[in-house]
Parts: structure tokens; sequence; C-alpha cells
């Protein structure tokens, strides 16, 4: 039962090749009643991401057949997407190279779940408001 504050409902898409991760994150999104979907690596989520129409990606940076820098590059998607980057690395490149590649946000793992609860949330108000156009990153879903 979702006891968080109220946040408008997502659809989460989440790339992570840890599987103990991956599990404990969707069991975690899926607790504040997000749909989520997810991928376990870079090919997965290429072929899944585009179909998925999701509100926010959160992905791993590391991944064992590619990066999640390049993930953004290599999808087209057809609407705006709020991105989310996961790493254990958290040097001020990191972040930067994070940015640049259409993510809003780099957390470092392990991160708190209070941080990920303020960021789903900024993403759900931002959603909610009328579309006018392109997302300010230009990063479509």
């Amino acid at each position: 039962m979702n006891t968080s504050p109220a946040v408008p409902l997502l659809k989460i898409f989440v790339v992570e090749n840890h599987s103990d991760t991956l599990r404990w994150l969707k069991l975690y999104l899926e607790e504040l009643d997000h749909t989520v979907i997810t991928a376990a690596n870079f090919t997965e989520a290429v072929a899944t991401l585009p179909g998925a129409a999701c509100d926010v990606l959160i992905s791993d940076i590391g991944l064992p057949d590619g990066n999640g820098w390049d993930l953004l590059d290599k999808v087209s998607l057809s609407r705006p997407i709020f991105a989310i980057a996961m790493s254990g690395f958290g040097m001020s490149a990191d972040n930067a190279r994070s940015r640049s590649a259409g993510y809003r946000y780099h957390l470092v793992k392990p991160f708190k779940t209070a941080e990920l609860d303020k960021i789903l949330a900024e993403a759900a108000l931002e959603l909610a408001q009328p579309q006018s156009g392109s997302s300010s990153d230009g990063t479509t879903c």
C-alpha cells in the first residue's frame, strides 16, 4: 500500500543488470503504485523502451552490453521522457556526461529512497503540466 505523499502514478522503465537491485527497485516502485517495466541489459532496453510508452526512465549507466549514456541516442522515442541515470560512479564528470546524454538527474548508488521519491514527484508534476512541444532537454519517449 502506498503511504507516501500523493504523487500521480507514473509508468516507469527501469534498466539495471544487477538482478537484486532490479528486483528491489521494481518492488519499491510498485509499492508506490507505479507501473514498472524492466530490462536487464542494453539490448533488451533498446528493443523494449520505444514501445513502452513510459513517463520516466531510470537507467543504470554501467551495463554489460552497452551503457546508459548511449541508450537515449540509440532509441527512437515518440514523446518526452523524464530520464534518471543511476551509477556507482558519482564524479562530476559522470554527472556532466549523464546530463549531456539527456538525463535530468544522476543518482549515485546506493541512493536513499527519499531522493528518488523527490525526483519522481518532480517528474509527475512536470508531466501533469500541458505539453508545449518538446521537453526542455529534447529527450522524447
